[in-house]
């Protein structure tokens, strides 16, 4: 049995903008165990956040606001609650969440999902089986955004605290346990810092340390 509920009882409210107005680092502890959900042809794909890494603007060396705003990272920048979507290794898309007050820059990668509804549809998007082991859909930041059809080109810049928005962060009150910090993954700047949060010993989780 995985670390978090693969569903709740309790309807799922947006996670407003003043939720993502805090430093990278509480913001990212936080979104542990909120909801990513994904409108696709009238498909909600849905997924629990289970793993996510901070990112600290102008003063972290890993992230993608250290040189300045451009027009590459401007949503870095401000309001809070935006999708920063990038693409990575010429293959991969990666979704982040802008945070700190407008005009700061700050963000969150979510590095891994729990899937827990529209597991077909992910599979098929990911170009996997319809019977494929739940781990290998969203347990990933490129494979999750290849499961929700993620891509910087339709979703960058999207308000992902708009309840009309087709991507958007939705909470319905559960709280994970046995929540653990680590050094950020795959970065040569900064790799010493402990910036990685993510609910031990859930099966989902991309990667350990």
């Amino acid at each position: 049995m995985s670390r978090t509920a693969r569903s709740s009882s309790k309807v799922a409210s947006i996670v407003p903008s003043s939720f993502y107005e805090r430093a990278p680092d509480i913001v990212a502890r936080a979104l542990l165990g909120k909801l990513v959900v994904r409108d696709l042809n009238s498909e909600h794909l849905v997924g629990r956040i289970v793993e996510v890494e901070a990112y600290f603007g102008a003063e972290d060396p890993a992230a993608h606001a250290y040189i300045g705003r451009t027009s590459r990272n401007s949503v870095l920048f401000g309001p809070p609650g935006v999708a920063y979507v990038y693409f990575i290794y010429g293959m991969y898309y990666c979704l982040n969440v802008s945070c700190e007050p407008d005009g700061h820059a700050g963000g969150v990668l979510i590095r891994a999902l729990e899937p827990i509804a529209g597991l077909e549809t992910m599979a098929k998007l990911r170009k996997l089986p319809p019977n494929s082991k739940p781990q290998l859909l969203t347990a990933g930041p490129g494979r999750l955004c290849q499961a929700l059809d993620i891509t910087r080109a339709a979703h960058n810049g999207l308000d992902v605290t708009d309840a009309t928005s087709c991507l958007r962060i939705e909470d319905d009150g559960f709280k994970p346990k046995g929540i653990q910090v680590s050094p950020r993954i795959g970065i040569r700047h900064a790799a010493e810092l402990p910036a990685r949060y993510f609910v031990g010993e859930n099966k989902f989780v991309s990667s350990s340390r």
